[in-house]
């Protein structure tokens, strides 16, 4: 990919591929090269990669907590607020099995179920949960869990967004 300045100063990125042209002996007698103008992709995909960032700040600074899993059901979100409110950082809290690490144990199996359910596409609005905070302090917190799906619908985990 090259970025090409126009007469009118207008940059534009093209897709260029290129080989060498030979003679009947095998000699390089030139170059043909083909170019695809690909500068509305290009702008395209930065558009996506701004709305990324501004959905990645949007959920990390959100002023309620945000926390997902994945479909093996290990935290693969957690945002400032979640971290806030249960002292544990985004660091200690990622990869590791939300129920289990998280949440107590008389409310394991009922929450194993919402989250369960939700990685089959079902939502569930308005739960209890009562969170363990590293000091292990009980944190109640009123949740929603929405499934998560990749750009294919294929369910990838489970978005929880709650109040405190």
């Amino acid at each position: 990919e090259l970025e090409f300045c126009t007469k009118s100063n207008e940059i534009r990125y093209l897709l260029v591929n290129a080989t060498t042209r030979r003679d009947p002996d095998g000699n390089i007698v030139g170059v043909v090269g083909v170019a695809q103008d690909v500068t509305e992709a290009k702008e395209h995909d930065r558009a996506v990669a701004a709305m990324a960032r501004e959905l990645r700040q949007l959920v990390d600074t959100a002023n309620a907590p945000i926390f997902g899993i994945d479909v093996n059901g290990n935290v693969n979100e957690w945002n400032d607020k979640t971290a806030e409110i249960t002292g544990f950082s985004y660091e200690e809290a990622m990869s590791r099995p939300l129920v289990q690490t998280f949440i107590v144990p008389k409310l394991r199996g009922s929450v194993q179920e919402v989250m369960d359910n939700a990685l089959l596409g079902v939502q569930t609005s308005n739960y209890e949960l009562e969170f363990r905070t590293k000091s292990n302090e009980i944190r109640y917190l009123l949740v929603n869990s929405t499934t998560r799906r990749d750009a294919n619908n294929k369910i990838v985990g489970v978005i929880t967004t709650s109040t405190n």
